[in-house]
């Protein structure tokens, strides 16, 4: 038999999807893959309920539904004061997933480069390999995941077409300020690169820390990509809607691209989901607030714990530091430790491109009560883990 591809040799599955079906082997909390054990607000499933009767139940337009598209483009709006046309700015994808994809498509040919921030959200990789460009990885330095901005600008030195941006960041709960987005977009101008953004955690940020549109800034709307989805900010992860914000003549790149992978977006859901784009600021305000909460849980659990984290700026997750426990390998730690405490988590080492295998990520987009059992079962950790 000739051989299969060999760019899919260069990488694994999903670690973060592997984990989720450890912790099922093992009946663990499982805090590895980032979606929620709660609802999504009533106002999606009424109106899920209601498309389920009367459909849209065929094909919507490619590229979104018009009054999905609309929705969205006036909800953007509202928060990043770009007037933004639904009718050529916006492409709607199957998740945030494909608007990654589809945007580093968009942008690049075989054999270009793209820088990426490390820690990063395992996909990125993935997706360089795959439309076959080579990344340029650029450390975000703990504990507060700053970056250097000579290191930065070197990657562009060696032809960085784009960037991948992802902010507020996961893994590290890093939320980009805005004098370093303005580093970022004074770079970008100078070698007249891309920037692709990755905002699905815009809504999910901890004050005092404030989440900017790489977008708005002055002249970035044009050499700008801006993916997102709705399944953080609304809870529907399983829904699959995401969306690429780009000017017009990327779009039009974007939607043939959309097109040939995956035709379009689910139409009933897309119907459903309405509501959640016309829901008033106030929505926005508690669902921050909501997260503070669980964060706020976790993270005082994991203090009287004596566990060592990071503490996030923004996003659902959190990393612990397991170097007291002399594993070698992060995956084996988070396999047995869904096994033997009944705690899923994700090994950090896929999030690096650094060699770093101390670190793992936890996420606590849960209900307290989970969140409360996962801390039950952290206080056997040392005992059931030492070595």
């Amino acid at each position: 038999m000739r051989p299969l591809s060999a760019r899919t040799a260069t990488f694994t599955d999903s670690v973060i999807r592997r984990m989720t079906r450890v912790s099922l082997k093992y009946n663990a909390v499982n805090l590895s893959q980032g979606f929620p054990d709660f609802d999504p607000p009533k106002e999606l499933t009424d109106a899920l309920k209601e498309a389920a009767e009367h459909g849209p139940h065929q094909y919507a337009i490619t590229w979104g539904a018009a009054d999905f598209r609309q929705a969205l483009a006036e909800k953007q709006r509202a928060f990043t004061g770009l007037d933004i046309d639904p009718e050529g700015e916006i492409v709607v994808t199957c998740g945030s997933t494909e608007a990654m994809m589809a945007a580093v498509m968009t942008v690049t040919d075989p054999g270009d480069r793209i820088a990426v921030f490390s820690p990063f959200y395992e996909n990125y990789g993935a997706d360089t390999v795959l439309c076959g460009a080579e990344p340029i990885y650029v450390p975000l330095n703990p504990p507060a995941f700053g970056f250097d901005p000579e290191q930065l600008e070197d990657a562009f030195r060696q032809g960085a077409k784009a960037l991948i941006l992802c902010n507020p960041s996961n893994p590290c709960g890093k939320v980009f300020t805005e004098a370093e987005l303005r580093i970022i977009a004074a770079l970008a101008e100078k070698y007249d690169a891309w920037v692709i953004t990755d905002e699905v955690y815009e809504h999910i940020v901890y004050a005092p820390h404030h989440h900017t549109y790489f977008s708005a800034l002055p002249g970035m709307f044009e050499r700008t990509l801006s993916c997102s989805s709705l399944s953080k900010t609304y809870s529907i992860t399983g829904w699959r809607l995401g969306y690429i914000i780009a000017p017009k003549n990327v779009i039009e790149t974007a939607r043939k691209v959309h097109d040939f992978l995956t035709v379009g977006a689910a139409a009933p859901l897309q119907a459903a989901a309405i509501p959640g784009l016309k829901m008033p600021r106030g929505y926005y305000d508690a669902l921050a607030e909501n997260y503070t909460r669980k964060k706020d849980l976790f993270m005082r659990g994991l203090d009287t714990l004596n566990i060592a984290h990071t503490d996030p700026q923004g996003a659902y997750y959190v990393m612990l530091d397991i170097s007291e426990y002399g594993y070698e390998s992060d995956l084996k730690f988070c396999e047995d430790l869904a096994e033997k405490v009944g705690v899923g988590a994700v090994p950090g080492s896929s999030f690096f491109h650094e060699p770093v295998n101390h670190l793992i990520r936890l996420h606590f987009a849960k209900k307290e009560e989970t969140l409360t059992e996962a801390l039950n079962r952290l206080e056997d950790m040392r005992g059931k883990m030492g070595r």
